[in-house]
């Protein structure tokens, strides 16, 4: 995994290289790259000294990174070359071009870095797999942000890139030529029209994203709690009724051993044309009791099995191996470090109620095709006589430690004589006679003595009959726990769909029949909701942090809160994106959301600075949003291009090996593909809408109609109440902060 990691990471390295190229000067594009090795050089140094291995989640974090790091470089380089094509001297150039760019830079480089210091605070196994992906990510960054501010423009300011004899590549100029008829032929009319049509545009967008909430909740976009993680091994494990002889489940573990070389000979003619092995090894266990064993499989490495993947060989095998009827458990594959995919617990006081209602919930499993290897942890002990006293008994005396004693005699035998030959000791036992303990139905004949020498029949003296007896007794909270386990039958299908299914339908009609008994869903259920509970409380912190963070770079809360209205139309790219990959959207997709927040906040924060900076200058409101849209739509597509193709060779990646990191890859690519648009066209729609708000509550509130650019904070005009408003946020947000604290 790390030397796949690390092919894509450099392969998507040099795709950003060669897309800063192409659409950039050739020079400014190298100055711009020089951004990845020195951010990663200083990450290096913080996550060493953190105690940060290299490892499968540190790479995908590098991989993340690599697209991100070169956006504020773009957005930097892209306004020093603007400032020089002006007519300004190159230093002029460089020090304006940044300084003027470089407080939505900063803000951008900061609200990114807030959205990944999310993953230090999920809960669960999550947080810990995830922590040392946001170490990497955050440092990256910050190094990013200095070598932007300090050491990029230095660069370009006494180098050839600003360069007016520069000679660009037929390549580059028919790039540049796409570049501008995309600009000038598409956007440029599409942002008219947009602006033009604002509730129309509005209107469409929001279809769009409800049509994929429906898609969604519909099941035509799959959901899972945790993806599946291809591993290159698997544990059948084999549990016969508590005394069975220990040659018995050896010939069941080979009976299954058979069935596994079967379904290897049919896989590899299938999958290999017989060319490898599906199976390496197999190697059996007996243990530790004489009833219980396992079979641990060594499958082909992922890198070489192609398309084949562990559940189709769980399959195979448990087709050749059959039903084992005689079996408690039959178990194929292992639990995942999240967990099962349904494990649930039955839990009360009444022994027999639970036992029931455990039964009733593990035949309704067994019956749904979706789910396979239904077991419980319920198994029955060994078989063993329980003596009962007849009345009888009590009147002659007798108690049931009395009967078992002699019982044991009789059969077991007793010490009665220990004898000394030289410096040996012998003991002498006695018991009855073999011919007289062979036979179960001779308990019943043997006879009970009393010391005055009389003797009764035991049939006379107690009921004796034959049951299972206990091999454990679980408990939660003082209470009688049965556990009940299930796997899925197929990587396709949602577990999400199967466990609302099994909350609203199947375990409220068995808790009817036992009120007394009440069920709880572990394993992965519990770790999601474990880990969606902590996103939920940090998310709100957080996102309190970013708004502070924006508003006070726009000096606006109105335009802060048009940034954060784009975050849910991230959704659309994230679910049709996951659908075009056949995946399901699971907790790792969730936390590329996150991720995508955070790139999504840069663009739109330089689109917005442009935005108010044409407004200080005097131009008419509208005509702002347009040019600001025209001339920022570069560097947003440019920066677009390269988050995508950073994660390209990962997001296509067939290798068994990356699977369980491409949904994650996926909401951060896809969804930056929908939010691109979205920037471009809805937010600049959004913002005219906020304006016309903003005159007319103006306008009913003072008496006299403002004009358009009059309630913008860039002109200062209401930059009296935007304290009152930051006030006011102030109290909310650290209401929040304590509610989630506490």
């Amino acid at each position: 995994r790390i030397n796949l990691l690390t092919e894509n990471g450099i392969l998507g390295f040099f795709i950003v290289i060669l897309l800063l190229s192409i659409f950039l000067n050739y020079r400014v594009a190298f100055w711009v790259a020089i951004a990845i090795p020195i951010s990663f050089a200083g990450m290096f140094i913080m996550a060493n000294a953190l105690g940060v291995s290299i490892n499968v989640l540190s790479l995908f974090g590098m991989i993340l990174v690599i697209g991100i790091l070169v956006d504020d470089g773009i957005v930097i380089a892209e306004n020093i070359y603007q400032k020089y094509e002006e007519g300004m001297p190159r230093l002029q150039a460089a020090i304006e071009g940044t300084m003027e760019v470089l407080p939505a830079v900063f803000s951008s480089i900061l609200t990114t870095v807030v959205a990944f210091a999310a993953f230090f605070f999920i809960d669960g196994r999550l947080g810990d797999f995830f922590s040392e992906m946001s170490i990497v990510v955050i440092f990256s960054l910050v190094f990013s942000l200095i070598e932007g501010a300090v050491i990029l423009p230095t660069h370009i300011a006494h180098s050839k890139a600003l360069n007016p004899e520069h000679k660009k590549y037929v390549i580059q100029e028919r790039f540049e030529q796409m570049l501008a008829f995309l600009r000038d032929k598409l956007y440029a009319p599409s942002l008219r029209f947009a602006m033009h049509n604002r509730f129309l545009t509005i209107a469409g967008m929001l279809a769009m994203l409800m049509v994929t909430f429906g898609a969604i909740a519909g099941g035509i976009v799959k959901t899972t709690f945790f993806p599946v993680i291809e591993r290159d091994n698997l544990n059948i494990i084999l549990k016969m009724p508590a005394g069975t002889r220990e040659e018995v489940t050896d010939s069941w573990l080979n009976h299954i051993e058979e069935a596994v070389w079967t379904a290897n000979d049919q896989l590899s003619k299938s999958y290999f044309n017989g060319e490898k092995e599906a199976v390496l090894f197999v190697q059996k266990n007996i243990g530790p009791s004489s009833y219980e064993g396992n079979i641990d499989i060594k499958l082909l490495g992922g890198e070489f099995r192609d398309s084949l993947r562990v559940r189709d060989v769980i399959n195979a095998v448990r087709k050749e191996a059959g039903p084992i009827f005689e079996a408690e458990v039959v178990s194929y594959g292992s639990q995942s470090a999240f967990g099962k995919p349904f494990d649930i617990n039955v839990i009360g006081d009444d022994k027999a109620k639970v036992s029931a209602a455990a039964n009733e919930l593990k035949m309704a499993m067994q019956s749904l095709e979706e789910l396979s290897d239904v077991v419980d942890d319920n198994q029955e002990g060994l078989r063993e006589f329980e003596i009962k006293l007849k009345d009888k008994a009590a009147f002659l005396g007798l108690d049931v430690r009395t009967v078992v004693s002699q019982v044991r005699q009789g059969f077991f035998g007793t010490e009665v004589q220990r004898l000394q030959r030289g410096r040996d000791e012998v003991r002498v036992w006695v018991r009855y006679d073999e011919e007289d303990r062979s036979d179960i139905t001779q308990l019943s004949a043997m006879r009970l003595r009393f010391p005055d020498g009389r003797s009764f029949p035991l049939s006379e003296i107690a009921e004796v009959e034959m049951k299972r007896g206990v091999i454990s007794i679980n408990h939660v909270d003082g209470k009688r726990r049965i556990k009940v386990e299930a796997d899925v039958s197929n990587d396709q299908v949602s577990v999400s769909d199967v466990t609302a299914s099994l909350q609203n339908e199947i375990v409220p009609a068995i808790l009817a029949k036992y009120p007394e008994v009440r069920v709880e869903f572990d394993g992965q259920y519990r770790e999601q909701a474990k880990s969606s509970g902590s996103i939920g409380t940090v998310g709100i912190v957080l996102l309190s942090i970013m708004f502070l963070i924006i508003a006070l770079t726009f000096r606006s809360v109105s335009q802060t809160l048009v940034v954060f209205s784009l975050i849910p139309f991230g959704m659309i790219g994230v679910g049709w994106g996951h659908y075009l990959l056949g995946l399901p959207i699971s907790l790792f997709s969730n936390l590329g959301i996150i991720a995508l927040v955070g790139v999504l906040v840069n663009d739109t924060l330089v689109l917005i600075s442009n935005y108010n900076k044409r407004l200080e200058e005097g131009t008419p409101q509208m005509e702002a949003l347009y040019q600001a849209g025209v001339s920022r739509f570069r560097p947003i597509l440019l920066t677009t291009f390269t988050t995508f193709a950073g994660l390209a060779p990962l997001l296509f990646e067939k290798s068994l090996q990356a699977q369980f990191l491409i949904p994650m890859a996926a909401s951060v690519s896809f969804g930056l593909l929908v939010v691109t648009v979205v920037i471009l066209l809805l937010l600049p729609v959004l913002l005219i809408v906020v304006n016309r708000f903003k005159v007319l509550a103006s306008w009913a509130w003072n008496g006299v109609k403002p004009t358009y650019e009059q309630v913008e904070p860039a002109t200062g005009a209401d930059g009296g109440y935007q304290y009152l408003w930051f006030l006011l946020f102030a109290v909310i947000a650290l209401v929040l902060v304590l509610g989630a604290v506490l």
